[in-house]
């Protein structure tokens, strides 16, 4: 319970204190204009308040990541809180804070733009490809998932394909329409359910004394799989998320001003760490590990979620809870279509100020989801997992190129990045949906990918600014510098 109790403690004090000090990095410009204002078109670019900006931040970051991930990074034990804490603090907000900034800064700019500007032309297609991939599993996960639970709730001749129905055309909805007139009005009421739903859990998991499990380093995962890198990649919306790069240039485009960044992208973040905390205490204190991993294996996270939700809260709370839950996914999934069409639109130069405009390029992206929701949750989770932090690592490392060709303390973003480098390649090249090396192999083909990509940063940092010192090739990091409030 202490552990549980100074780890929430920790991650608040961290928002006030780091926080501060990556916005003291990164320099705010108050004076500037904002893309909401700059580029206004009234679909995506439109003003919003701080405290709407925070909870369509909030909720277009916290899918299912951070209750699923976590419930299943309980297998491992305690070692989870450790990640949860100083992973949020230390790389995911910075990544969610940077994109997020980086963006306003570059018309609202989506992350293969940024990454084509900042790491090489190359990268723009390969990241477009990724975030694409990112955002259709994601939207898939995000429908199948609620859906399950959903179904517990209603009536038995209400099938599956009803509700997977039912949500696409929320989906299609949120998709097409300006920001503001269902996403901006229907998520500072779904924020709200959210928090009081995790606190919830939370504060009952602490009056009711359930045993919350104190820290540890030891693996106690019952099939002994290696907490490096699984557990990095299990637990990630919670931690460290790419597929937050992909949302936050949607609130990147109706930020008012650019001190509100810190506690739209950086506290949002916290804020989700605390979620991921109390799920994965959750988790740990209702469930030994052996029978965790066999709920799991017969019902997924969802039946965890309705176990722990009743359990904690009693009938009525408890299906209040669920519906909490509920929320989580299906305002990220709306939103990750919303991203897909933007990242779409602006890789081949569409307006989208048109509705068919909108509509030609979203409908196809639907039609994929549909297909992908017949492939099995567990195999298209290992799928998102890898991709996210994949997306994760390239925002990471376009963050300290950003800060490095400023001549600013780019090592808030570059050890992070080294890290999650680390464990992507490690993963991929051990997982059975990788090369299946052996893991001692892919720890060292991870390194040496690892420290070929520092090199390649210092070498590019380094002949950047002399030919930009020399007036060959002056670097502009941001642009619309001269538009001032």
């Amino acid at each position: 319970m202490v552990t549980f109790l100074a780890a929430i403690v920790i991650l608040i004090i961290g928002y006030f204190t780091y926080g501060k000090f990556v916005e003291k990095v990164f320099g705010v410009k108050n004076e500037r204009l904002t893309p909401a204002y700059s580029h206004a078109d009234g679909v995506d670019y439109v003003p919003m308040d701080t405290k709407r900006n925070s909870m369509i931040q909030l909720l277009n970051i916290a899918g299912v990541g951070p209750i699923f991930g976590p419930i299943m990074g309980a297998l491992y034990g305690p070692v989870a809180f450790i990640w949860i804490v100083f992973g949020c603090i230390f790389a995911g907000a910075v990544h969610d804070y940077l994109t997020g900034m980086i963006s306003i800064r570059n018309r609202g700019a989506h992350l293969p733009e940024l990454a084509g500007k900042f790491l090489g032309k190359a990268f723009k297609h390969v990241v477009n490809a990724f975030s694409i991939l990112l955002l259709l599993l994601v939207g898939t996960v995000f429908v199948t998932a609620p859906a399950a639970l959903i179904a517990d709730l209603t009536p038995a001749w209400i099938s599956m394909g009803v509700i997977i129905g039912a949500i696409f055309i929320y989906y299609i909805a949120a998709t097409m329409l300006p920001v503001d007139k269902i996403i901006g009005r229907l998520y500072p009421i779904f924020g709200a359910l959210l928090v009081v739903s995790a606190l919830g859990v939370g504060g009952a998991l602490v009056v009711q004394g359930h045993p919350i499990p104190e820290i540890t380093l030891q693996n106690m995962h019952p099939g002994g799989l290696a907490v490096f890198p699984l557990l990095f990649l299990t637990i990630s919306c919670g931690a460290l998320s790419g597929f937050h790069a992909t949302q936050s240039p949607i609130i990147s485009r109706t930020t008012q001003q650019e001190n509100q960044g810190r506690k739209i992208f950086y506290g949002m973040m916290i804020l989700e760490g605390i979620i991921a905390m109390i799920w994965a205490a959750a988790g740990m204190a209702l469930f030994s590990g052996e029978n965790l991993n066999e709920i799991l294996a017969a019902g997924g996270p969802a039946a965890i979620v309705r176990e722990v939700s009743i359990t904690t809260l009693g009938a009525i709370g408890g299906t209040l809870a669920i519906i909490g839950v509920i929320v989580l996914p299906i305002t990220s999934g709306d939103t990750a279509f919303r991203s897909a069409r933007m990242i779409i639109a602006d890789y081949i130069k569409v307006g989208q100020k048109k509705i068919m405009s909108r509509i030609w390029i979203a409908l196809p992206l639907f039609v994929l989801s549909i297909a992908l929701t017949q492939i099995d949750f567990n195999i298209l989770w290992r799928y998102f997992s890898w991709a996210n932090q994949s997306t994760a690592m390239i925002a990471l490392w376009v963050g300290a190129m950003y800060l490095a060709l400023q001549r600013k303390n780019y090592w808030i973003a570059i050890l992070p990045a080294m890290f999650i480098t680390m464990a992507t390649f490690t993963y991929i090249l051990n997982a059975e949906i990788g090369l299946r090396l052996p893991i001692e192999v892919a720890y060292g083909g991870a390194a040496l990918i690892t420290i070929a990509s520092a090199v390649a940063f210092f070498m590019t940092v380094r002949a950047r600014l002399a030919a930009s010192d020399s007036g060959l090739h002056p670097i502009v990091v941001d642009e619309d510098l001269n538009k001032t409030a």
